[in-house]
């Protein structure tokens, strides 16, 4: 396995003196996700994605990815996921296949993401703008009333939790928490969308209620991650930076209670839960 932290040589420039140091850096490194589908008697492999991810759980970003793309329904439809062994030296441990289910019908009009992914955009260079917008039939339910107390204690209990981000202070992470703000599952990753998809890619592995779970993330929350909330059917997202404007509008027309600036005993509400 690939490490997620990365020991380097530095020179420190502190109050005047100058001396050589170490620090230890998040791993970033590309992984491909190949994709294959079709009858047992004729597989097809669709090179689906790269993506800048810091390396572990990539079985689950695969997974994660794929469902909120929209391009499975459900966890079922992926019968495995596992890294290619027959690579290049230089590629092993970065790239992966999922096995769709031969009963999957691959629509390549759902699929508009062979292309790089950065690990600070989830959407770029995606082929069009209607290919931005995921198709999501899924109904949220609704959170009801933000307990505001419960609430403001998610990120204490999430940073406790965040190991990398403890060595290398360069990392993202996402958490799901249930109803009554104990943490269910963080996934950490150098990527912000990237860490989403590991924990909702985990969730559905482990046959978690998604439904009654609430979500919050380390960044901003973009309209890629509120996207990713509605299509899991998460029905609260906190974020302890900002939202943008079209986030918001997907939230209140989606039904997502949507928090932001989650900071100290304070949070703004944009959407829901009021």
């Amino acid at each position: 396995m690939r490490a997620s932290v990365a020991p380097i040589l530095i020179t420190r420039f502190d109050a005047g003196t100058v001396h050589p140091g170490e620090d230890l850096l998040v791993t970033e490194e590309p992984l491909e996700i190949r994709l294959g589908h079709g009858p047992m008697d004729g597989r097809h492999e669709v090179q689906l994605s790269v993506t800048m991810r810091t390396p572990g759980h990539d079985d689950e970003l695969a997974l994660g990815f794929l469902f909120t793309e929209g391009i499975v329904d459900q966890a079922a439809q992926v019968v495995r996921v596992e890294h290619c062994a027959n690579v290049k030296e230089e590629e092993r441990g970065n790239v992966i296949r999922a096995e769709l289910h031969p009963s999957v019908d691959l629509d390549p009009v759902r699929w508009q993401r062979h292309f790089y992914t950065s690990s600070s955009c989830g959407v770029c260079g995606k082929s069009s703008i209607e290919a931005v917008h995921a198709q999501c039939t899924r109904t949220i339910t609704s959170w009801g009333p933000v307990d505001a107390a419960a609430l403001i204690g998610l990120p204490d209990r999430m940073r406790a939790a965040q190991t990398v981000f403890r060595h290398t202070g360069g990392i993202h992470a996402a958490a799901l928490f249930d109803r009554g703000g104990e943490l269910v599952l963080l996934r950490e990753d150098v990527g912000r969308h990237n860490a989403v998809d590991k924990v909702i890619g985990a969730a559905l592995r482990a046959s978690l209620p998604l439904g009654r779970c609430q979500l919050l993330v380390s960044g901003r929350a973009g309209f890629e991650l509120v996207q990713k909330c509605v299509v899991a059917g998460i029905p609260l997202m906190a974020a302890v930076g900002a939202p943008s404007s079209l986030a918001v509008q997907l939230a209140r027309d989606a039904g997502l209670t949507l928090a932001g600036f989650l900071r100290g005993d304070r949070f703004n509400l944009y959407a829901g839960g009021a």
